[in-house]
């Protein structure tokens, strides 16, 4: 049994290892798609055509010095950037522990709870850094969370209801004929949308907006504190990557599969960042509550009523 134990828990430390080290290749291509779509140089010159560019900016990170701003509150100033990382450590273990390795019946409920620790990363990381700019980025990311969390539950809701089960082995079983971005493909595309202001990211970065706000709610941060936060967000984006796959394109089916479409939708974060322009902050709240929100609550009963016809025949 103590072996065993063993075996679960090195596979563990690899599979976060492995994890950071996607978060540092994903830095890389990024900021490689960006160069070409701007017609410029990209990183180059750090190892083999670059490609321990991410690796060098990490120590520089980890090693430069820790600052201390003045009458902030410090226990929650430090912990913020961790609970950060846990949040995004929490998020994958459901795909670790949804491939069979550990039983796990309910992963998109855990889901759910893991993504709402996200606000208390924004509410502490700003207010406990006694800034004015940090202030407002978490005012802002935190009214944004409320906004899009609330339908984002409700788009996942139609395909659970539908399929009635919360695990990813059943999603996989009942996308064995059918894919269900084709049956579900409104949700799909509005899914995308909340997807992109989920993890904080152009054209929905304003909890972040540089132009105004320098650098949003984790402008005070820097050394291990701003790349714990930088690591925690790279982490998500690659996360929800794989997780429309999951939901929508096939489940977990052949493994190849799963890493292709989960580039794919990596590289469409990227390409967003690359071509579309900031949302001004009304907008965004517009189309979350007027757009979104209608559209996943008519959906929902649709597809409600889907289930409930399917479970009496």
């Amino acid at each position: 049994m103590f072996f065993v134990y063993l075996i679960y828990l090195i596979g563990i430390l690899v599979f976060l290892v492995m994890i950071l080290l996607s978060v540092a290749f994903m830095i890389l291509l990024e900021r490689s798609v960006l160069s070409y779509i701007q017609v410029r140089k990209g990183p180059n010159k750090v190892g083999f055509v670059g490609v321990i560019q991410s690796f060098g900016d990490a120590i520089k990170l980890f090693i430069s010095e820790q600052g201390f701003p003045a009458f902030s509150n410090m226990s929650v100033y430090y912990f913020s950037p961790v609970l950060a990382m846990l949040a995004m450590i929490m998020v994958w273990v459901i795909v670790y522990l949804g491939s069979g390795v550990v039983s796990f019946n309910f992963p998109l409920l855990f889901l759910f709870c893991c993504l709402s620790l996200g606000v208390y990363v924004l509410m502490g990381s700003g207010w406990a850094s006694n800034s004015n700019y940090a202030l407002l980025g978490a005012v802002r990311g935190v009214a944004q969370t409320i906004s899009y969390e609330v339908s984002l539950i409700l788009l996942v809701l139609s395909v659970i209801l539908l399929m009635r089960s919360f695990s990813l082995f059943d999603l996989s079983l009942n996308q064995e004929v059918l894919w269900f971005v084709f049956a579900f493909l409104p949700i799909f595309y509005c899914w995308l949308v909340t997807m992109l202001a989920e993890t904080n990211r152009t054209p929905f970065d304003f909890s972040e907006g540089e132009s105004e706000l320098v650098s949003g709610f984790n402008i005070e941060y820097g050394s291990g504190g701003f790349a714990l936060l930088f690591l925690a967000e790279y982490g998500m984006i690659i996360f929800m990557s794989f997780l429309v796959g999951y939901i929508f394109l096939g489940g977990m089916d052949w493994i190849f599969l799963v890493n292709l479409k989960g580039l794919f939708f990596c590289f469409v974060f990227l390409w967003v960042r690359g071509t579309l322009p900031r949302f001004r902050y009304d907008k965004l709240m517009e189309l979350v509550w007027k757009g979104i929100l209608p559209v996943s609550l008519n959906f929902l009963l649709i597809y409600a009523g889907f289930g409930l016809v399917g479970l009496v025949l």
